[in-house]
């Protein structure tokens, strides 16, 4: 559906004015409207007049409080204490702050049998009272395990209190005290017609099941659900009034599809998987992440504000991804299973295959399709037509589908890509590569080196297909802003590769020539790759790449013994390849800084016996007390440990450049404390504070980069993933970075000699 709305609908209504009275006499200075410009404007119309009808159906249910617009209603699930002398309804928050900016927060005040919420200001936040590990009863104080939660859960008697709202203040978010009126508001009776349908038993990313969610209805409130459907149900009348304006059926069905996704859209910002960003103030969607996980204090959004996740911004999106489209050439989006044989002409394929185990795309995609379906059924009957979406022959190797036996899941898909690629081979143009986007991330750590299922059964279907991958491109995909967890370093680029037939002379070759090929090419590549600052986090996938290049070239590599060199075996060489690379680069830093590299990998901050230390340090022909008086480490009673970042003196408390230390670095010229103060001031000052600061350094910067990807790898095989984020930022902006260090330079070459240093 996502397809037609994009190859087929805005070429078929190409250049075509609006139908909607406010802008079809309008026309612009060539006396047309462009493309789907016409198609846009009308969506926007018919999109207010959507949203205006359930206003008045609705209004009721989203008042005001104190005359002031309400952005969100914040909720904290509740449970019964399990401590029999209790029995109160405790309630289950993970977090109790509001505004990181502002320094607003909840506090949980006991009042009898129970529990008031004020707002209160300041640093004094209190502990939230459930996390992974269990739950504190605010009562009692008693330790609730989650076995219990989940329980209570399975029985239905997980309820939800008020919290806090969120309201449209004059200069920006307001929070107010729980309304007991509005409270009583909420707690609609459920919509007799509303999408029904179970959730999967066990499906990867779905983690609500166990609390007692087992149906789609589930996953949204009372309140969510009457406004939901009312607005699907409403789409019926606009499609009338374009017709009444003069717009054909066929083009006021194709309006309703946009209506559709834009409904679709506010699903995704009103469920109680949704919740309230302290950071950003601002609502966080249900699917921050490709999961469905339970929310312990959810926010509820009112889409008739005029703020985060309301009506018009979902509106604003549609329609300037409609303007956008190029609506020229008419094409035709059909379904056709990849394991059957295609019957098409010689085409360009490009395509973003299932990630062997990542994510239950299927399952997922069920949460939008119950409400796809509602208003589009009739549209498209062939593609609705299933009360649930099909998943029976979806590509993953999930191993809940086949009693959670991993080798069978694993078998299921690589010779299910295998025959997928092999009918994309057979129609694919020899004049145009094949390109497959991925992004998954290697995970498994085996003896002997670094390899990943997922990569292995993708690139093993490849080759068996007859491709060779003839080059790689890392394309940034992800927002800056997705979720991810201060544990993990999530992907930031998709890792495009780009496949091409191989050729039936290239047929055999034996280990040490595919070594040899290997060292050659991988090292110019990583080059290429670090000077065009691709992310740490992005390198181990992006130099499989052009490594994988070089064993695909070959439709069989075999070693002294005539065994097949596998897949596996290839990356973990490659791997391995990669690790030397950055040893190298280690090997050609400062003695202080190799020091230091030397003691993060072994011990990371923490203290060594003196003697271990200035073993190391002798080995480097310097000495721990130069690199204590250099600020490097900290010796003292016998240990010594790297100085910690928070003790580096980088900025002074107005978070301006430390001059005395900036003096310090001169003297010392070790690139690894100047890696440290970046990362450190990038976190305080960002990208001018770091720009500021490297008009300083006199060496060579690249030193700096590739010191920060060395370091990203150091984290990633240590899975040290909170350390590792500091040097994968640094990377990322790196170019802006240099760019704003330009700029500081070029402003001091303009001042007086008397000029300030800072």
């Amino acid at each position: 559906m996502i397809n037609k709305a994009m190859i087929e609908l805005p070429a078929q209504f190409k250049n075509r004015p609006p139908v909607n009275p406010d802008d079809k006499n309008f026309i612009d200075d060539k006396n047309n409207w462009r493309g789907a410009q016409g198609l846009a404007a009308d969506i926007k119309y018919y999109g207010k007049i959507l949203k205006s009808r359930a206003f008045d159906v609705l209004g009721r249910l989203y008042p005001k409080i104190d005359g002031k617009t309400v952005i969100a209603w914040l909720w904290a699930r509740t449970v019964t204490c399990s401590n029999p002398a209790c029995q109160r309804h405790m309630p289950l928050v993970h977090s109790f702050k509001l505004s990181t900016k502002q320094k607003i927060f909840v506090e949980p005040i006991v009042d009898g049998d129970k529990i008031r919420f004020e707002i209160r200001q300041g640093e004094n936040v209190p502990e939230g009272t459930v996390n992974r590990n269990g739950a504190r009863c605010l009562f009692c104080g008693t330790n609730v395990p989650l076995a219990h939660v989940r329980n209570e859960g399975k029985a239905g008697q997980l309820s939800a209190q008020m919290m806090a709202v969120v309201a449209e203040g004059l200069n920006g978010r307001i929070y107010l005290a729980p309304d007991e009126e509005h409270e009583k508001i909420a707690a609609v009776a459920k919509p007799e017609d509303f999408p029904e349908g179970e959730l999967p038993d066990k499906a990867l990313g779905f983690r609500v099941q166990e609390y007692g969610i087992n149906e789609w209805h589930q996953l949204f409130t009372n309140r969510q659900l009457t406004a939901l459907t009312t607005f699907s149900d409403l789409i019926s009348e606009v499609k009338q009034q374009v017709q009444v304006d003069g717009g054909e059926k066929i083009y006021a069905d194709a309006l309703a599809v946009y209506l559709a996704f834009w409904i679709d859209k506010m699903t995704d910002r009103h469920s109680i998987i949704c919740s309230w960003q302290d950071s950003a103030s601002k609502m966080r969607n249900t699917f921050a992440r490709q999961a469905i996980p339970l929310v312990w204090n959810f926010a509820e959004t009112n889409p008739f504000s005029n703020s985060t996740s309301c009506f018009n911004n979902m509106l604003s999106d549609v329609v300037e991804d409609v303007q956008k489209m190029p609506a020229k050439k008419i094409g035709e989006a059909f379904r056709h299973s990849a394991l059957e044989k295609f019957s098409l002409p010689p085409v360009m394929v490009s395509s973003d295959p299932p990630y062997y185990d990542n994510i239950g795309y299927a399952n997922l995609s069920e949460f939008f399709y119950v409400w796809l379906r509602r208003p589009l059924k009739a549209i498209y009957p062939k593609l609705f037509g299933r009360l649930t979406f099909a998943k029976d022959n979806e590509l993953i190797a999930e191993p809940a589908r086949f009693e959670n036996d991993k080798t069978a899941a694993k078998n299921f898909f690589e010779d299910g890509m295998f025959l997928a690629l092999k009918n994309i081979f057979e129609v694919a143009r020899a004049d145009f590569p094949v390109t497959i986007y991925y992004a998954f991330k290697q995970q498994e750590t085996e003896i002997g080196g670094t390899a990943s299922t997922g990569w292995e059964t993708m690139l093993t279907a490849l080759i068996r297909a007859g491709f060779q991958i003839t080059a790689t491109w890392p394309m940034r995909t992800e927002m800056k802003s997705r979720m991810r967890s201060h544990d993990s370093n999530a992907l930031a680029s998709s890792i495009i590769l780009v496949c091409r037939k191989r050729p039936l002379e290239n047929n055999l070759c034996d280990k040490n020539e595919f070594l040899r090929e290997l060292k050659a090419e991988l090292r110019t590549a990583l080059d290429k790759m670090q000077q065009a600052n691709i992310a740490p986090v992005d390198m181990a996938q992006a130099a499989i790449g052009p490594g994988i290049s070089v064993y695909s070239r070959h439709e069989r590599i075999t070693d002294m013994n005539d065994n097949a060199v596998s897949v596996r075996d290839a990356l973990k060489i490659i791997n391995a390849e990669l690790d030397e690379y950055f040893n190298g680069q280690s090997r050609r830093l400062d003695s202080a800084s190799q020091f230091c590299v030397d003691l993060f990998t072994q011990n990371a901050f923490n203290e060594i016996f003196f003697g271990e230390a200035d073993v190391l340090a002798r080995a480097k022909n310097i000495s721990v007390g130069g690199l204590e008086d250099s600020g490097a480490v900290i010796s003292s009673r016998g240990r010594v440990r790297l100085t910690d970042r928070d003790e580096i003196p980088a900025l002074n408390d107005n978070r301006q450049l430390n001059k005395d230390w900036i003096e310090t670095l001169a003297e010392s010229n070790c690139v690894w404390l100047w890696v440290q103060s970046l990362v450190k001031i990038f976190d305080k000052a960002g990208i001018d504070g770091c720009g500021e600061f490297l008009t300083h350094f006199d060496g060579d910067t690249e030193s700096l980069k590739n010191l920060a990807y060395r370091l990203y790898n150091i984290c990633e095989k240590k899975n040290w993933a909170r350390e590792g984020i500091g040097y994968n930022e640094l990377v990322v902006e790196w170019q802006d970075i240099l760019s704003k260090r330009a700029e500081f330079m070029q402003s001091k070459s303009s001042e007086p000699a008397q000029g300030k240093l800072f």
